[in-house]
C-alpha cells in the first residue's frame, strides 16, 4: 500500500548497520529512511505520523537479498514475460526478501536472450516500489562443465564465450550483475577476467575445476562461487576441487542453499567455522513450484517432481529447492548458534556488499531505501516493508 511516511515504533529489536538496538523509531518517508532514534526521545515533528506497532518478541532486519533464484509462485525468470518477474517480485516480500537477481538456466541461446530482453524491458518501467526490488539478472550456464551440470539441460551446455556474453549483456542492457562459469573450460579463465574487468561477479559453480585452475580463476578476479558443494568437485584429502578451494580463498565469497537438504547442518557450521559469516550468502535457488502444493513442474523445459520439501529430476537430481528465505536464516541460526545479526550479515549485508549496492541496500542505515522485514521470535515473517511501502502483512 502506498504511504508516503511512517513510522515504525520498535519495542522489540532491531538489527541496525552497527548495532542491535531496543525500543526504538524508525522515520521512512519518500521510501528511505530518514531518521532512526530511542523510543522515549521521540522528536515532536513524528507524533502525527502514521505508526506501525512492533511489539516485544519482534526483530526488525534488513530485508534480504536472495542473489539466486530461478523463480517462486508459479513464475520462472526464462518464463520471460513481464508478469512472471511481477509475479516473483509480489510474492517474495511473504519470505523477508526484499530484492533479488532474476536468475537464469542453461537453455538453447534465444530463450536465455528473450529472458535477458525481458528482464531489461521490466527493470527500465515496472521494478517500482511496494514488491522486492529486481537489482539485475544472474546468468546462471550455459558456461558450464557438463560434468557437473546438476539440473542444467545438458544439450545447451557451451564453451564461455566472450563475443557471446558481449551480445547477451548489450540485449539485457547491461543488467547481468553476476555469472556462474566453471573456468577450467576452454577460454575460461579469460572469461573470468572479461567479467572482473567489466564489473560482473564471476561465480564460479557447476565446475570440475582442481585446485590450480581454482587458483587461476581467483588470480583473474573470480568473485563467487555458486551453492557451494552443489554442482561441482567435492573435497578430497589430496584434491581440494572447487569446495575445497572455495573454503581457502578468502577472496571467494561462498553461496550456500541452508534447507538441510543441498547441505548438511553440520556441514552448514564446517563453513562457518571455515569462512566466517562475512564469507558467505545464503541463497534459495528455488525455482516456480516455491508457495505451491507438491506436483510436477517445469524448470529450464524439464520436469521437476516436488514432494517432502525437495524438488528432483526424474533421476533425481537436485533441481533447485522450494526454501524461502526467512527459513534459510532459521536453519542456518539453529545449525551454526549464531546470532540473528549474523545470520543478517549472510542474508543481507554481504549480498549487498558484493553486488556493489550496500550504499543503499542490506542494512538499517539513515539514507538507505527502507527495505525492511519484521520477524516473530521464531522467524516468521510477520511484515515485510519495499521501498518504504508496506508489500506484506501476515494475516
Amino acid at each position: 500500500m502506498k504511504i508516503l511516511s511512517l513510522l515504525l515504533m520498535v519495542h522489540g529489536k532491531a538489527v541496525l548497520e552497527n548495532e542491535v538496538a531496543e525500543s526504538i523509531y524508525i522515520f521512512i518517508e519518500n521510501g528511505k529512511i530518514q531518521e532512526i532514534g530511542p523510543i522515549k526521545a521521540l522528536p515532536s515533528h513524528l507524533e502525527n505520523v502514521e505508526k506501525i506497532e512492533i511489539p516485544e518478541g519482534q526483530n526488525v532486519v534488513p530485508g534480504f537479498i536472495d542473489v539466486h533464484i530461478h523463480g517462486a509462485a508459479g513464475a520462472d525468470t526464462m518464463d520471460a514475460t513481464i508478469e512472471a518477474l511481477e509475479t516473483m517480485a509480489k510474492a517474495l516480500p511473504a519470505e523477508g526478501t526484499t530484492s533479488f537477481l532474476a536468475t537464469t538456466i542453461t537453455q538453447k541461446h534465444e530463450n536465455i536472450e528473450n529472458a535477458l530482453r525481458n528482464a531489461a524491458l521490466y527493470l527500465n518501467g515496472h521494478n517500482d516500489s511496494g514488491k522486492a526490488d529486481i537489482l539485475g539478472v544472474h546468468l546462471e550456464g550455459p558456461f558450464i562443465n557438463k560434468k557437473r551440470a546438476g539440473a542444467q539441460p545438458m544439450e545447451y551446455i557451451i564453451n564461455p564465450d566472450i563475443e557471446l556474453f558481449k551480445h547477451w549483456q548489450e540485449l539485457a542492457e547491461g543488467s547481468i550483475k553476476l555469472v556462474t562459469v566453471a573456468p577450467e573450460l576452454e577460454n575460461g579463465t579469460n572469461f573470468v577476467s572479461y567479467l572482473h574487468e567489466n564489473e560482473v561477479i564471476a561465480s564460479i559453480g557447476h565446475s570440475d575445476a582442481v585446485y590450480e585452475e581454482m587458483e587461476n580463476a581467483v588470480q583473474a578476479g573470480a568473485k563467487q562461487v555458486t551453492h557451494l558443494f552443489n554442482g561441482m568437485r567435492g573435497i578430497h584429502h589430496r584434491e581440494p576441487g572447487v569446495a575445497g578451494s572455495a573454503l581457502l580463498f578468502k577472496e571467494l565469497m561462498v553461496e550456500l542453499i541452508a534447507d538441510g537438504i543441498h547441505v548438511r547442518p553440520e556441514v552448514m557450521k564446517l563453513v562457518i567455522n571455515a569462512k566466517g559469516t562475512e564469507g558467505m550468502i545464503l541463497i534459495t535457488d528455488a525455482m516456480r513450484a516455491k508457495c505451491l502444493k507438491n506436483g510436477i513442474y517445469d524448470l529450464g523445459g524439464q520436469d521437476v517432481s516436488v514432494a517432502n520439501g525437495k524438488a528432483l529430476l526424474a533421476d533425481g537430481t537436485l533441481a533447485g529447492s522450494i526454501l524461502k528465505m526467512n527459513d534459510s536464516v532459521k536453519n542456518i541460526l539453529e545449525a551454526a548458534d549464531i546470532s540473528l545479526s549474523k545470520a543478517v550479515q549472510m542474508a543481507s549485508v554481504n549480498p549487498a556488499k558484493q553486488l556493489n549496492v550496500y550504499d543503499r541496500k542490506g542494512s538499517i542505515s539513515v539514507g538507505k531505501d527502507a527495505d525492511l522485514t519484521i520477524l516473530s521470535n521464531e522467524y516468521q515473517v510477520e511484515l515485510t516493508i519495499c521501498r518504504g511501502e508496506m508489500a506484506f502483512k501476515k494475516g
